[in-house]
């Protein structure tokens, strides 16, 4: 029997409420303070997951993110605060989850995951946390816990819906067995372009960080080979039965993919190297030859492709048409004169510049960066949201 003689006497009291439950005990709380767990990600999803497993009392936690803070996280990325804008994600991430529970040891990785170090940073965890936001990334946590033998407590959100799940425990299934392919590159905004209701990532984060504990504990029954879903504004739940596919490239039971491979080409969005980063569309144009245009009087259109709510927040003037609408609307403009698509960040107008020159408009030109490089080059006055 483990002893209670393992924690200090500021632990006994920690834990106290943890001590106290028949499921956990003494024995539970030194499972927990043996355990390790590796968040991908310290955003939306893995602030709430790292501050409840610390607060819990899981001895190892690692934070893998390369992102620094920005006032947009702060909406829904409540483990940190206005004073961290600026700084590495997984150093605030750090400082808050110190003060939360000192006793708990952090490992920090300002760093992508990526199929180069996968293998290495998930070696040393027994559980992995999925925080991530592209998919590009999610597809290569699964197939390093399929290929490590490492559980994957999967969460993901969007607007007002979230789903969350674990994969590749045991014989379960794994997230490519639910989805066996990406969604084509540009048919899924991010949370960037399509939103987040703040609470939402706080409601999945405490989903995965509740099936990490009951994994440690080895209680209670998992979400493997079920996937919960969650409107946010129907405040229901619902859950899907998930199965293993014995086709599955990964986990089935002829798997071809045996090691980790470039995902970034997998999801039809191909790396981008530090020699290349600098180029661009041949019908890129930058945001200071919008205002030379602008200033000048020059006759063009400024084609914005937001959505209605989004030209409330700012604009730059010129004529909306959301992405969504422009192949049924383009007879609206003149295929004579020149036309300059922009929208929030760049990949909605690259992807509109693309429809209108399959339809025939051939002077058309996407505003690289959107109202982002705008605001960061031209005005800083209009926001950035």
């Amino acid at each position: 029997m483990e002893s209670v003689d393992l924690f200090s006497a500021e632990e006994r009291v920690r834990y106290s409420r943890h001590f106290t439950l028949p499921e956990v005990g003494v024995g539970g709380q030194v499972k927990l303070k043996r355990a390790s767990v590796l968040l991908i990600g310290a955003g939306g999803l893995g602030a709430p997951v790292a501050m409840y497993l610390a607060a819990a009392g899981v001895g190892r936690l690692g934070l893998v993110d390369f992102d620094r803070v920005d006032q947009s996280n702060l909406q829904r990325q409540i483990i940190h605060g206005t004073n961290d804008v600026g700084k590495p994600k997984v150093e605030s991430a750090g400082q808050a989850l110190a003060d939360i529970n000192p006793h708990v040891r952090l490992q920090l990785f300002d760093e992508p995951l990526t199929s180069e170090n996968a293998m290495q940073r998930v070696a040393d965890y027994d559980i992995v946390i999925d925080g991530t936001d592209n998919f590009a990334t999610r597809y290569l946590v699964n197939d390093v816990c399929v290929l490590s033998g490492k559980p994957n407590c999967y969460g993901s959100i969007f607007q007002f819906e979230g789903q969350a799940s674990v994969f590749a425990l045991g014989d379960g299934p794994c997230y490519r067995c639910l989805y066996p392919k990406p969604p084509a590159p540009g048919t899924v905004p991010s949370c960037a372009e399509g939103g987040v209701l703040g609470v939402l990532p706080g409601i999945i984060g405490m989903i995965q960080a509740t099936e990490a504990v009951k994994l440690i504990l080895d209680q209670g029954r998992s979400l493997s080979g079920r996937l919960v879903l969650y409107d946010a504004l129907q405040m229901r739940f619902r859950e899907v039965k998930v199965r293993r596919d014995p086709q599955c490239p990964v986990c089935g039971d002829q798997p071809s993919i045996t090691r980790l491979i470039d995902y970034q080409e997998f999801c039809g969005a191909p790396k981008m190297s530090s020699a290349d980063a600098s180029e661009q569309s041949p019908w890129d144009v930058q945001p200071s030859d919008v205002q030379k245009r602008l200033q000048s009087g020059a006759d063009f259109i400024l084609l914005d492709v937001r959505e209605p709510h989004e030209y409330e927040i700012c604009h730059l003037g010129g004529t909306l048409i959301p992405l969504g609408e422009l192949h049924q609307r383009a007879g609206e403009l003149d295929a004579s004169c020149e036309i300059i698509v922009h929208c929030k960040m760049g990949g909605r107008s690259a992807k509109a510049v693309q429809q209108l020159r399959q339809l025939g408009f051939e002077n058309v030109h996407n505003m690289r960066g959107g109202i982002h490089a705008w605001s960061d080059e031209i005005d800083s006055s209009v926001p950035k949201y």
